[in-house]
């Protein structure tokens, strides 16, 4: 498994524990359907929220949260769709992002509520 994968699936496992510490009931971990893939699928109250994991082993580049282009708003808005209906989901939908960068000893974890709007047409 690469070095990126692997800290990939760190950053995720690290959301989900921070999601489930603060009340979020956890539906998917790595949820596909076809080519589309969303990292976690929560439920905050009477909200389907659905969330994007950035992790990064630094910030020198860009910040985690700032590698969620257009594209991929559009990907995840497909699959949230995908999503709600293949399991006949009647709740709002919130779209947050949970960045991670991994420091020397440690990790910054932020959570971005709302991170981003579907577009409209």
């Amino acid at each position: 498994m690469s070095e990126a994968k692997k800290l990939g699936n760190k950053g995720e496992e690290l959301a989900v524990e921070h999601l489930r510490s603060i009340g979020y009931q956890i539906l998917a971990v790595n949820w596909f359907s076809s080519h589309l893939e969303i990292d976690i699928i929560a439920r905050d109250g009477n909200e389907l929220v659905i969330v994007e994991v950035k992790a990064r082993s630094s910030d020198s580049y860009e910040h985690p949260s700032e590698a969620v282009s257009n594209k991929k708003i559009r990907f995840l808005m497909n699959a949230a769709e995908a999503y709600i209906y293949e399991n006949n989901i009647n709740l709002d939908t919130r779209f947050d992002v949970i960045s991670i960068i991994f420091r020397q000893g440690g990790f910054d974890l932020e959570h971005f509520k709302d991170a981003f709007y579907p577009p409209v047409n």
